[in-house]
Formats: C-alpha cells, sequence, structure tokens
C-alpha cells in the first residue's frame, strides 16, 4: 500500500509488531506496556527517522565516501554512533569505574552521560587482558592498570614463583573488594619448552652451509654439536624436516638422523647459544601439552580461584581434555593458545572442546611464515564468533610500548584490524608486565578501542559478521538483541547462574551494552573476557543489592530480577530515569534456554 512506503509508516507497523510480540512472550502487565512499548512505539518514528530518508540520516552525522554510504544504508541498524573522536592523554577514561577521575584521562566531552543511541556506550565493549609482571605487581599498580581500562589480568607461569603468583591474586581480589567490582584472572600455563644444551665456551655462530649435530650426549657442546635433550623430537624427524632454533634466527634442515640424533646442514646462519628454544613446525610432536610442572602449576591455580586457564602448545584437542581431567570439569574455564601449525590442521576439534582461543601469534609467527599469521588470524577470529565462544589475540600489539611512551603506527593499526575483525579481547604482555609505561600501555589500547568501536564501519562489521544459527533454546536472544535495537533500549540485562545466556548474547555483538547479573561470582568473573558483557555479581554488595537466594532459580521471582536490572543500571550509569531495558532470561517453569523476554522502563527520579 501506498501509506506503507515510508520510512515513519515502516517503522510505525513494525515497532507496533514487535510491541506486540515482546508483549505475549513476556506476558507484561498493563503498566509496564503502557510505559514502555506503548508510549515508544508511537513517537519512535518522528525522532528516529523525522522527515529524512535512510542515506540522509546517515549523511547527517558523518561524511563517508559513497561506496561506504551504500554499506551503511544496507545496513541493518541505520542508528550512527554519536561518539566523537577524541584527543587520548596518558590515561584513558572509564566512567563505568568508580574512581576513574582521580587519575589523569582523556577529555570528559566524549564520556560524561549516556545517550542510549549512541555507540558503543559508557564502556569499550572489546576487553583487554594485560599480563602481569614486575612492573605491574603491587596493589597500587594494578589499580591504575584497571581504572585505566584493563578487564583481565594475565599472569604468566613462565615466570616466578607461587608465592609471588599468589600475591597477585590477593592483591586483585582486594581491588574487587575495595571497588564492589569483578575482574577475572588467566593463568598462563608454561607448556613443554624444547631448548638445546649448554655450550663449552659460550655462544657460537653457525655459518650457512655447515654441518651441526644434534644428539643425547651429555657434554658441554661446540661449534660441531650440541646436546637435545628430548627423545620425542629425535622420534619424529625424518630427513627433510626443518629444524628452527632461537626462535626462528637459526635454521637447520635434517640430513640423517635417528633415535638419538641428528645430522644437519645450517640454512640460515645465526649466533646461537645455550639453553634457546628449538622449533619443529613441520611434525606434530608425540608429546603431552602438560609438563610435571604444569600439572603442579594448574593445581595450584585452582586452589587460588583463578577464572580462565591456558594451555600453551595445543596441539590436538585431546591436550584440553587432559587438562579437563587433571584440574576437574566446572573447575576452571579453559582456552587454548594456537602457536603450532598441528593445531591449525585439528582446529574445529579444539574449538569445539575449548572454551575459549588465543591467538598467540609469538610462537605461531616462528612456526609459520610471517605473512601466514595474518590470515590465520582473522580466520581463528571469524570461526570463533561463529561458534559462540571468547577469542584472544595476543603477543607484540603494543611491542615497542616496552621502552616508549606511545606506539607506532603500524602497532596502532594492528590493533585496530584484531578489533575490527570482532576480537572479544586484545592483549598485552611486556608491554604490561615489564615494560617502562604500563600504565600508558593500557591506556592507548583502549584508545584505539574506542576510537575503532565509535566508527560507523565497524558497527557495519559487527551487524554482518558470523552469526550462530539460533536453536530452540536460544532464540529468545537474537529476538533480544533486535528488540533492543529497534525500541531503542539503553542495555540488554540478563540473569544467568552459569554464563551461557549472556556468552550466546556477547556473540550476538548487540550496540547495547548486556549486563549480565549473576548470582555465581566464578561466571560474574569469566563473563569479564566476553565482548559487551559488564558483569555484575548480585550479592557482591549486600547492602545495595539484591541478595542471591532472592533470585536463585530454587527461589525464582523475576519481578526482583527486574528491580535488580533497574537498580543496577542506573548505579552503574548504564540508563537514567525514563530509559528502556531489555531484560532477558530463564524461568525454570518454562522450556529450556532462555525464554523470557521482557521490555522494563527505568523509574522516573524521585525529587
Amino acid at each position: 500500500q501506498p501509506q506503507m512506503r515510508s520510512p515513519k509508516a515502516f517503522a510505525a507497523r513494525f515497532l507496533a509488531a514487535a510491541a506486540a510480540f515482546a508483549c505475549i512472550l513476556s506476558l507484561l502487565s498493563p503498566s509496564e506496556f503502557s510505559l514502555s512499548l506503548a508510549s515508544r512505539a508511537v513517537r519512535a518514528p518522528s525522532t528516529r527517522f523525522g522527515t529524512r530518508d535512510a542515506k540522509s540520516q546517515i549523511d547527517r552525522h558523518v561524511s563517508m565516501p559513497a561506496f561506504f554510504q551504500r554499506a551503511a544504508v544496507g545496513a541493518i541498524d541505520l542508528d550512527p554512533p554519536q561518539v566523537q573522536p577524541s584527543q587520548s592523554t596518558n590515561i584513558a577514561s572509564r566512567p563505568d569505574r568508580p574512581g576513574a577521575d582521580a587519575i589523569e584521562r582523556k577529555p570528559a566531552s566524549t564520556m560524561t552521560g549516556f545517550d542510549p543511541s549512541s555507540f558503543p556506550g559508557p564502556f569499550s565493549k572489546t576487553k583487554i587482558l594485560a599480563t602481569v609482571g614486575p612492573a605491574s605487581s603491587s596493589f597500587e599498580m594494578l589499580e591504575k592498570l584497571w581504572l585505566a581500562g584493563v578487564d583481565v589480568f594475565r599472569i604468566n607461569l613462565s615466570h616466578g614463583d607461587h608465592d609471588g603468583h599468589r600475591a597477585v591474586v590477593n592483591n586483585i581480589r582486594k581491588l574487587e573488594d575495595k571497588y564492589q567490582c569483578v575482574i577475572g584472572i588467566l593463568l598462563d600455563l608454561q607448556g613443554p619448552k624444547l631448548r638445546v644444551g649448554k655450550f663449552k665456551d659460550g655462544p657460537i655462530f653457525l655459518e650457512k652451509g655447515e654441518k651441526f649435530r644434534l644428539d643425547m650426549e651429555d657434554e658441554a657442546g661446540d661449534i660441531n654439536r650440541v646436546t637435545l635433550p628430548h627423545p620425542e623430537i629425535f622420534k619424529a624427524l625424518v630427513p627433510g624436516t626443518s629444524l628452527l632454533l632461537d626462535d626462528g634466527k637459526v635454521k637447520l634442515k635434517v640430513i640423517d638422523c635417528g633415535e638419538d640424533f641428528a645430522e644437519t646442514e645450517v640454512v640460515v646462519p645465526g649466533k646461537l647459544s645455550e639453553r634457546k628454544g628449538v622449533n619443529v613446525p613441520e611434525v606434530a610432536l608425540p608429546i603431552s601439552a602438560m609438563t610435571e610442572k604444569d600439572k603442579k602449576d594448574a593445581l595450584f591455580g585452582i586452589d587460588v580461584g583463578v577464572d580462565w586457564m591456558a594451555l600453551s602448545f595445543v596441539q590436538k584437542a585431546e591436550d584440553i581434555q587432559e587438562l579437563r581431567d587433571h584440574v576437574g570439569a566446572g573447575k576452571v574455564k579453559i582456552m587454548a593458545k594456537i602457536e603450532k601449525p598441528a593445531a591449525l590442521q585439528d582446529f574445529d576439534r579444539i574449538a569445539e572442546e575449548v572454551d575459549a582461543i588465543m591467538v598467540a601469534r609469538g610462537d605461531l609467527g616462528v612456526e609459520l611464515s610471517p605473512h601466514q599469521v595474518p590470515v590465520y588470524q582473522k580466520r581463528i577470529v571469524a570461526h570463533m564468533r561463529k561458534v559462540g565462544k571468547p577469542v584472544v589475540v595476543a603477543t607484540q600489539m603494543l611491542e615497542s610500548m616496552i621502552t616508549s611512551p606511545t606506539p607506532t603506527r603500524a602497532e596502532a593499526n594492528d590493533v585496530a584490524n584484531a578489533i575490527y575483525d570482532g576480537a572479544d579481547a586484545v592483549m598485552l604482555s611486556a608491554e604490561s608486565a615489564a615494560g617502562s609505561f604500563p600504565v600508558e600501555a593500557v591506556s592507548t589500547m583502549e584508545s584505539i578501542i574506542r576510537e575503532v568501536e565509535a566508527n560507523p564501519e565497524y558497527r557495519i562489521r559487527m551487524e554482518g559478521g558470523p552469526r550462530i544459527t539460533p536453536k530452540q533454546k536460544d532464540a529468545m536472544i537474537p529476538a533480544a538483541r533486535a528488540l533492543a535495537r529497534h525500541i531503542n533500549a539503553s542495555a540488554i540485562v540478563c540473569f544467568t547462574t552459569y554464563g551461557r545466556i549472556a556468552q550466546r548474547i556477547s556473540q550476538e555483538r548487540s550496540t547495547r551494552p548486556v549486563i549480565a547479573l549473576s548470582n555465581d561470582q566464578k561466571t560474574a568473573r569469566r563473563l569479564a573476557l566476553s565482548w559487551g558483557v559488564y558483569p555484575i555479581y548480585t550479592a557482591c554488595n549486600p547492602d545495595e543489592c539484591v541478595s542471591a537466594d532472592q533470585i536463585s532459580y530454587e527461589n525464582f521471582n523475576f519481578d526482583q530480577v527486574i528491580e535488580l536490572a533497574r537498580d543496577v543500571a542506573g548505579k552503574k550509569g548504564l540508563a537514567g530515569p525514563g530509559d528502556l531495558l531489555v531484560v532477558t532470561g530463564y524461568n525454570p517453569d518454562g522450556v529450556p534456554g532462555a525464554n523470557i523476554l521482557r521490555i522494563v522502563q527505568m523509574l522516573p527520579e524521585i525529587r
């Protein structure tokens, strides 16, 4: 019909249908319905579209080439971001974090208040994972890093001892108590380190074309040979196999080999010193991803209560199951570090078995050609988005900031590309662990995240990215995302005990913040890694929050969940008086999965 051709009429019909749909599904009371959907559906067309068509609506907000205009017009969500690019200073602002005003930060002009139609909102959706080390292990430095934007702290067990790591965990938990917040902890297991032995007279230099022997003899090495105390390597070698020493600085090719030796020829010359690492990129080694040290470290992690555990040098899905069996099912979330070509061959099975993936580009870049790493990084990120599990991009992201207060342009571009691809988190290694400018590194990464997430092109990519095909138990999740967008809700709120509903909403890459309420502290901490999720432990402050037993499944009362959602959204600055929230969750009396969808209006401010 002619009247349906205008954007105003179409929007009115669509929003009316959405209102009826949500009302039937969630059994809203008449008062809730009249306060939220009815009034919104009447006024939305005039405020959302006005008299402009879709193209002019985009042109009004941002000037872009014609190609991107066409892409934007074709996107599902036509609300452009309101956040303007800003000049960053020493420390990025985190308005969602109390006490952020006490430190130097970005200009407040882009951070104050919360426009529900804005993107990315009052907190960044891409998470920051920072490694703790000598430069950042004190409570004061951890506090500065958290205020600057860190969501999850990584403890690297390749360095330090259990006493030192326990002190770091205690400091992080003290930080949680001080700010009544949720902070995740990732314990990174060292994994099997394959190294050559010692040299009699110090480092040697191997010339191209020279012969060099690796063997099991317990004697110091020289210019002709060195000990390689790893029989599993010799068993896997065949003539023609390549060996990389010292992170690929020296390359050898096997000419002849046996059970306890390998005669090689130097292909890439270089200096070799004792205890340098050995990589065998072309062979799947018959070794476990867990050493005896790793097994002890894993149990230590369970004892101190870490939330995530990263397994290094994973080659196959069975490596993940070995760790899970060792620590106990459900005790910790497991992240597989992809740093060996063998893992790429078995990636589908690994992704199915694990809880999250880290693209560990350091060792992966040694065993693959450098030009292959960006291709595999993008494939891995896209696959994990499709299966709906977190993916972290790590290693050398802001490497120059170990010694410099500013990054190179190429490093900033590298971080931005990972964000554009849709990574859940980006990680700092030595930059925050041992660098001279750990806070500046976090601030820089936060600034890059905000700049990318404020870009219309990023929004288009998230809208058009891979998504899980909804199943019966989670069919309500895409509906919640679409409903939040079309009624211009300030946030999506879910109540989750095990984190599955929140993670599923995260995978939808909604432009609205996802407030995940959980009465399980472990679940809330684990969700700190998930894109766009603002986890809240509902029992963290008994004086201000509804207690866990009041909203548990054993004594389920969704009206109390709604009141808690209003309370948290208001106190955290994620919604203001009169704003709308989309609330979803699981009612144990209904079908399995997310089976509740309600639209709730924030109460007016009482004067």
